[in-house]
């Protein structure tokens, strides 16, 4: 089947631009002895992570426990788990994974490491944990580097917890001192900083510059997507991840409406662009609104037309959502349809 027999609206993936996406972003981690750890929040697709494995990731990063659970199921066996785990039917879960993977998780406060503790003596299982901080951000993570020390050494004292180091997103300028500070302190008290987990698709190409980072986690990169060619990470004939969509009406000479709307396109907007997404075939147009199914599309600035009927290709604002909105993605090779992948872990949000 060649792609436009596709029903539409539809993700597609171009296989080969993928493969190359992961080559090499693996090429330039290895060249600089960076541990690469891609985030599968991104694709959720089981064989994806495993092609990325096997270009040489050391693990994968998975930001929930039901994601987990679908790659364990999946056979692979090195995840970390940047996120607070709270609660004890979470808790449990975590646990249950310990029996089959090797996991490590992260935490920034007493009240979740205390948790974990629990749950791993429990379990009788060892779990290592990482202390996340804040680069500037302003989401999660503890804000000073004495705040991460008294962490840490408060999870050292859990007989069942092993801390392993520390982790940010995004890695940025701040990451080096902090950690450098951080160490400084910890070495009166004895204790290593093993790992030290940068993240983030926009500076992937930069992970080298801060010193202290050991490995890398970035989810969009694998796809790509309007934000990521907006700030220079990828070139727009690298991404490998669109939607095909129809123009399914044409109320007004400047006017066309789309078979892709919230539903499809998300309402996530890119940086430094307008709208829900851009129309390859017509970049002067502007898809301007949304409601669940249409996508409204103004054609003023175009000096030619889509018609009635016409399939166009959307880069969109933001592969990880969008991908998130469909049960499967359709790989294709030279425009043809090569694979068909259940988005296996979509909606997984527990």
């Amino acid at each position: 089947m060649r792609a436009d027999q596709l029903e539409t609206p539809v993700a597609v993936v171009d296989l080969d631009r993928l493969n190359a996406n992961i080559e090499r972003l693996q090429a330039y981690l290895n060249q600089h002895r960076i541990g690469n750890r891609p985030h599968i929040k991104t694709h959720k697709i089981p064989a994806i992570a495993h092609m990325q494995l096997n270009a040489g990731a050391i693990g994968i990063t998975v930001q929930k426990i039901a994601e987990a659970e679908v790659m364990a199921d999946a056979g692979i066996r090195d995840m970390f788990l940047p996120y607070n785990i709270l609660g004890q039917a979470k808790l449990e879960r975590l646990m249950h994974l310990t029996r089959r993977v090797s996991l490590s998780v992260s935490a920034d406060s007493q009240t979740t490491v205390a948790g974990l503790a629990a749950a791993a003596r429990r379990e009788g299982a060892c779990l290592p944990v990482l202390v996340e901080f804040d680069t500037g951000t302003g989401r999660c993570g503890v804000q000073t580097p004495q705040e991460a020390a008294d962490l840490a050494l408060y999870i050292v004292r859990q007989d069942n917890l092993r801390f392993t180091g520390v982790m940010a997103y995004p890695s940025n300028e701040n990451t080096d001192a902090f950690v450098a500070a951080l160490r400084e302190i910890l070495a009166h008290h004895g204790v290593a900083i093993e790992v030290v987990s940068g993240g983030g698709s926009p500076n992937m190409w930069n992970a080298h510059a801060y010193k202290e980072v050991t490995e890398h986690r970035a989810g969009t990169y694998v796809y790509g997507d309007r934000s990521l060619v907006n700030v220079g990470a990828l070139k727009q004939d690298e991404v490998s991840f669109h939607v095909l969509a129809t123009v399914v009406s044409r109320p007004t000479a400047d006017r066309a409406i789309l078979d892709a709307g919230s539903k499809t396109l998300t309402s996530d907007k890119s940086r430094g662009a307008e709208g829900y997404g851009l129309i390859l075939e017509y970049p002067d147009a502007m898809i301007n609104n949304l409601s669940e199914e249409h996508g409204w599309v103004d054609l003023s600035a175009c000096r030619r037309k889509p018609e009635i009927g016409e399939r166009v290709t959307i880069l969109v604002n933001h592969c990880c959502v969008v991908n998130n909105m469909f049960n499967e993605v359709v790989g294709l090779r030279r425009g043809e349809v090569e694979v068909v992948w259940p988005v296996a872990a979509r909606g997984l949000l527990t």
